[in-house]
């Protein structure tokens, strides 16, 4: 497992936001960047295990909303009482529908509440981060091969990163960047998966280049990178142990 470098604490003095900071990569980036040394902020929609995760990380601040509400991400940002420096999106999942079976509300839902919490808090955040600081979003790479079923993902695939990059030129000199995972070893996944979850951590083991599975702390570890890394901003970065090189 990688874990956060916290001998040079890279991230001394600073504070970091974590919207989806109770579970998965932003559980794990929270994680990291606490013990590089930032004050953590954590957003969460549950109200009880982001009072656990706050009490065990120490963060300075919480907050208890679900991020599609964008009246709430709104005051969120409002309330907040001292300027950040970087601020992480990992809010949202994958949709799978095949055009069979979809039905137009849900997708154009899913449409929405994607790019509705991207663009809502990049456009909620103006005055809140400072000069230098990141907005990070969380896309991925699993759906960039067309398939049945995957209209929706693909489209939000490609949407995310040419979304950042507009912001990264439009919030200068704030850095806008998307991490792209493949498939991660989170709950998330297990849920998505169910008890076909072990035969494909076992098949990815077999073909990955890295030869296992991409775990949250791997992305986290991506994450506070990109975070110190005054030079990257309108990036996608991919993090998926060469699965796009494996052929399909």
């Amino acid at each position: 497992m990688i874990q956060a470098r916290t001998d040079m604490k890279e991230l001394q003095g600073q504070t970091v936001v974590v919207i989806g900071g109770t579970s998965g990569i932003g559980l794990e980036t929270a994680r990291q960047a606490g013990a590089a040394g930032a004050e953590l902020v954590l957003v969460a929609r549950a109200p009880e295990r982001l009072e656990g995760v706050a009490r065990e990380l120490k963060a300075r601040q919480t907050a208890a909303f679900d991020v599609n509400d964008l009246g709430r991400l709104e005051q969120f940002f409002k309330d907040l009482s001292t300027p950040v420096d970087h601020i992480m999106l990992t809010a949202g999942g994958p949709a799978y529908m095949p055009l069979s079976s979809m039905n137009l509300d849900d997708a154009r839902k899913h449409f929405d509440q994607r790019l509705s919490a991207v663009l809502g808090t990049a456009l909620f955040s103006r005055g809140k981060v400072r000069p230098g600081g990141s907005l990070l979003f969380i896309g991925g790479t699993g759906a960039r091969r067309p398939g049945a079923g995957l209209a929706i993902a693909t489209t939000l695939t490609a949407a995310i990163p040419a979304l950042a990059a507009n912001l990264a030129l439009e919030l200068a000199p704030i850095r806008v960047n998307v991490i792209a995972p493949g498939f991660v070893d989170t709950p998330l996944s297990a849920t998505l998966l169910g008890d076909q979850i072990d035969a494909r951590r076992q098949q990815l083991r077999e073909t990955l280049p890295i030869g296992r599975v991409v775990s949250p702390a791997d992305v986290a570890a991506l994450a506070i990178g990109v975070m110190r890394n005054g030079a990257i901003t309108g990036a996608t970065l991919d993090i998926d142990g060469g699965q796009q090189l494996v052929p399909s």
